[in-house]
């Protein structure tokens, strides 16, 4: 069936895709898809969520602190607390002199303190959870009592994050106060610690560090979870945006979300979670470091699969995009509640948007396989946001092209020159924003394959990159750069289709 440009042409004017960030994403309710880490996070198996940049963590924290909070607190009795939803929020910016003189064990407190401060003002002080914490009174007392005696101020307007900060910052400094202390003779000038000492009653095992927090923690958690108990509710406090607080690959990131990490252990319990959603190459730089992380199994005992999307999934997400703008479903003839119900129908509707092949010929693959394969990485990751940067690209050059030709007819709505078009501009802005820009440290080796060719083995990599290409390549494969295969008997590495593109390379064997 061809359509005519001119109708076509104000369809696609009108269409809201959304946003590939999630945090301007406005169809990010409408075309929800449920992966399994939507359904681990919901039923509460998992507290750590790993994943790809684009991979959708912070779609799925967004969905949780944005849209489920009354579902969760009418079906499952759970709080929800959160902190750092704004992309590179420059109010952590303002403290980086300050973070950067912290040890791991101060930013174990730090983020104890800064949890604490979260389940404060958003759950004691809130009115949302007044009717709950009715009979709670004595319970939020004690609470008060313990967050007093470590020097934390009781503040009843509303906190910002820039104020939650500093307090975090000023408790931490507070409870360690230290004395110069001069002995008679001649032993010269040493520092006390006045509360350096062990916790009372905390014996020194693998799960408990010798340098364990201060009692006061103890106390407000415990006196926390007085208050749950008291109001028949869960708590869980949510972070996410944790790779752009902190400058990347530093070692205040590192020691930060290490830190970060083992504070989650203390807030370990059936009615508090700490739900932490960080990408996974910095999960791996955290845990992968020489001193090793021997807290690391409390952690991934409920870790969630890394963040993957299926052709399906992927699929789904699209023509819920597609079709959730009313004047296309009208137009196309479209039944919202088949579209949910039936794969075979969301792939009937797919094709009403999208020729079926990119390419002609006997061999080609349908287009939504063509799509999917063009934005894999090395490790066969596809993430959400790569598919939809290629499609808003596509859009706008079919807007363009039917602006060409007003009176033309076609096919479909989102023809295939348009498509190719998305995918190279997608491919030019991996270069940029993923390669260049996130790992910087790796790019000096990245650039020196930039108009070359698809394919190497090992010698010719070691002409490359030198006598060190073997550390270099397994760095590449990590980050998706390069997939690893064997071909005649040896080891190829293959530079997927994602970068081919943007890095001006011809098909084929160096």
């Amino acid at each position: 069936m061809a359509h005519q440009h001119k109708i076509l042409s104000p369809l696609l004017q009108t269409l809201d895709l959304g946003s590939s960030v999630a945090e301007s994403d406005t169809l990010l309710e409408a075309a929800r898809i449920e992966t399994s880490a939507f359904a681990d996070l919901l039923n509460d198996r998992v507290d750590l969520i790993p994943g790809t940049k684009g991979s959708g963590k912070s779609a799925l924290f967004r969905i949780f602190v944005d849209f489920l909070p009354a579902f969760l607190l009418k079906q499952h009795k759970v709080v929800v607390a959160h902190g750092i939803q704004t992309p590179g929020d420059p109010v952590f910016h303002a403290f980086a002199d300050r973070f950067g003189k912290l040890s791991e064990e101060e930013f174990v407190s730090f983020w104890c303190i800064y949890l604490v401060s979260l389940a404060h003002e958003h759950f004691i002080k809130s009115p949302r959870y007044r009717r709950f914490l009715s009979g709670a009174g004595t319970e939020i007392q004690k609470f008060r009592q313990a967050c007093a005696h470590a020097k934390i101020p009781e503040i009843q307007a509303k906190k910002s994050l820039k104020d939650i900060l500093e307090w975090s910052l000023y408790v931490l400094t507070s409870w360690r106060p230290k004395l110069k202390f001069r002995p008679p003779g001649d032993g010269g000038e040493f520092e006390v610690d006045l509360f350096g000492e062990q916790s009372a009653g905390v014996e020194n095992t693998e799960e408990t560090p010798p340098h364990s927090l201060p009692k006061y923690v103890n106390d407000i958690q415990v006196a926390l979870e007085g208050v749950l108990a008291a109001s028949h509710l869960s708590l869980w406090l949510m972070v996410d945006r944790l790779d752009e607080i902190f400058p990347r690959r530093s070692d205040v990131e590192r020691t930060a979300l290490r830190g970060l990490l083992r504070a989650m252990r203390y807030f370990a319990s059936p009615n508090i979670r700490v739900k932490v959603f960080l990408r996974d190459d910095m999960l791996e730089q955290v845990v992968g470091t020489d001193n090793g992380f021997t807290a690391l199994t409390h952690v991934t005992v409920r870790q969630a699969d890394t963040l993957r999307w299926t052709q399906d999934q992927i699929l789904a997400m699209v023509v819920k995009r597609f079709f959730a703008d009313d004047a296309l479903v009208g137009y196309l003839q479209v039944d919202r509640g088949h579209l949910e119900a039936s794969a075979a129908y969301r792939k009937e509707c797919f094709d009403k948007v999208f020729p079926a092949t990119v390419f002609r010929g006997p061999k080609q693959s349908p287009t939504i396989r063509w799509i999917y394969n063009r934005c894999a990485d090395g490790r066969v990751v596809v993430t959400p946001r790569d598919v939809l940067d290629l499609l808003i690209r596509a859009k706008q050059r079919q807007q363009d092209i039917y602006g060409a030709d007003p009176e033309g007819t076609s096919e479909h709505l989102i023809g295939a020159a348009a498509i190719q078009y998305g995918f190279e501009e997608l491919s030019k802005r991996k270069r940029q924003t993923y390669l260049q820009a996130e790992f910087p440290h790796l790019w000096k080796d990245i650039a020196k394959f930039v108009g070359g060719k698809t394919d190497y083995n090992a010698s010719t990599l070691q002409g490359l990159l030198g006598p060190k290409w073997n550390v270099i390549a397994e760095h590449l494969l990590g980050i998706g750069f390069f997939s690893k295969g064997v071909k005649r008997g040896e080891a190829v590495y293959s530079i997927p289709f994602l970068y081919r593109h943007g890095m001006n390379l011809t098909q084929g064997r160096a």
